[in-house]
């Protein structure tokens, strides 16, 4: 090996050491990337870093992130998700498991109109562990249901992991945006599925909504409450997201429509207010801020990585695996799944995803589809044992008789779902590309 190979990974091992006595991402990435840069090729780095980070920030699709989580912040920060679940929690409840059927069902939704894992579930571990658990539910179920709805915004859109990866591998994000919604939908299937399943085996740990409870509201004042409360959020959804899909608009004109309509379904719901406003605009300045600093970081990052030939240090690491292709898909996505335990899924796009694509499209490989596997690879992230961010985000809200041993036995069948759905998409590509071909993107 050469001595710039032997610096690609002694970037590689200090990026690791750095994270690891918890220094911040971007200062990891920063860090790193300067240090090793400079040693292996001098001053030459800083002279090429600005032109990236430029390119960086003039990237008009970058606009799509801030206003995006705007939209998203918005319709969490005004109860309108609260509504929701109460209604569908009623609607379903007759069924053993019927109340984890409403939270798949209000993650499906939220992730259309957040994409904020965190957000999503804290809100639907506030609004509806204590009242799983009164009615009789085990808590690990429980526990389960609640962590992968709310990881279902990292694939259904608006997503940012597909926003991030649309600038990574070279695709519009329309077409992420139409590849992702058969996997989302998908994933949410085996989700229903599962608890139905599970329901029929052990019904103990999923006891129905109380007759008495159902029939306090007559079913007619509830489908009537139930349009008042979905409607405008699902409208708002279908306008922005068919206006990307079908061509009418760029990600970013679609975006901030998006975040004005927001406002309107929020004014319209009587929940708009001058504190609801400043909680908005604060949560979103924290998420994007947070978001493109990283970018910013990951650019030195990368930079010094392809100027040790680093890439070359990859390629040779494939020549050993075999198998071809498939194999090579396949490490890729194990190596996703094990960093998924300790990074971010920022910080998993932006390092270990630019290393393996030249590879795969020297191979010929659909980038369209490969991108719809990390996304499905990513989310599984958050919900692993024993860092999965969902795990902490629950924990943090969850009632103190619900132990972390629950929440790890409780997503351990959901994280088998996920696998299989990575299987799927795998094993039947049209998942994630026939949409985007039907369409015409």
């Amino acid at each position: 090996m050469t001595p710039q190979e032997w610096l690609a990974l002694g970037l590689l091992g200090g990026f690791f050491a750095l994270l690891m006595l918890g220094v911040p991402v971007g200062i990891t990435l920063a860090a790193s990337g300067f240090v090793f840069g400079f040693l292996g090729f001098g001053e030459t780095l800083f002279g090429l870093l600005p032109a990236r980070i430029y390119g960086v920030a003039a990237n008009y699709q970058w606009l799509a992130i801030p206003l995006f989580v705007f939209m998203g912040v918005m319709l969490e920060k005004s109860k309108l998700a609260e509504d929701l679940l109460d209604v569908i929690g009623h609607l379903a409840g007759a069924l053993r498991g019927g109340m984890a059927l409403g939270i798949i069902g209000v993650g499906v939704l939220m992730g259309a109109t957040t994409g904020i894992v965190g957000a999503t579930v804290i809100t639907l571990g506030l609004l509806t562990l204590p009242s799983l658990l009164r009615r009789g539910y085990d808590p690990g179920v429980a526990c389960g249901a609640i962590c992968a709805s709310g990881t279902l915004g990292q694939i259904i859109p608006p997503s940012l992991v597909l926003i991030l990866l649309s600038d990574i591998m070279q695709q519009s994000v329309g077409t992420l945006f139409a590849a992702a919604v058969f996997p989302g939908l998908m994933l949410a299937g085996l989700y229903c599925a599962w608890i139905v399943i599970y329901g029929m085996l052990r019904p103990a740990a999923m006891p129905p909504v109380p007759k008495a409870e159902r029939d306090a509201l007559p079913m007619g004042q509830l489908w009537l409450r139930a349009t008042k409360v979905a409607l405008p959020p699902l409208a708002l959804v279908f306008a922005v997201l068919g206006s990307i899909i079908g061509g009418v608009a760029a990600p970013t004109e679609a975006a901030s429509m998006g975040a004005l309509g927001a406002i309107v379904v929020v004014a319209g719901a009587r929940r708009l207010s001058l504190q609801v406003l400043r909680e908005v605009m604060q949560g979103t300045l924290r998420i994007s801020a947070m978001v493109l600093f990283i970018l910013i970081c990951a650019q030195v990052f990368g930079l010094a990585f392809r100027g040790l030939h680093g890439e070359q240090l990859i390629e040779d690491l494939f020549e050993f695996l075999p198998g071809g292709t498939s194999a090579d898909i396949a490490f890729m996505l194990a190596l996703i799944f094990v960093l998924g335990f300790f990074l971010e899924w920022i910080e998993i796009s932006y390092i270990a995803v630019p290393l393996f694509l030249p590879i795969f499209a020297a191979a010929g490989v659909d980038p369209v589809w490969l991108a719809m596997m990390v996304t499905v690879m990513l989310q599984t992230s958050f919900l692993t044992p024993p860092f999965g961010w969902a795990l902490f985000f629950l924990k943090g809200v969850a009632p103190p008789q619900v132990t972390t041993r629950h929440l790890y036995l409780g997503v351990m069948p959901f994280v088998a779902l996920q696998l299989i759905g990575v299987a799927l998409v795998f094993a039947f590509p049209g998942i994630a590309t026939w949409l985007p071909k039907a369409i015409g993107w």
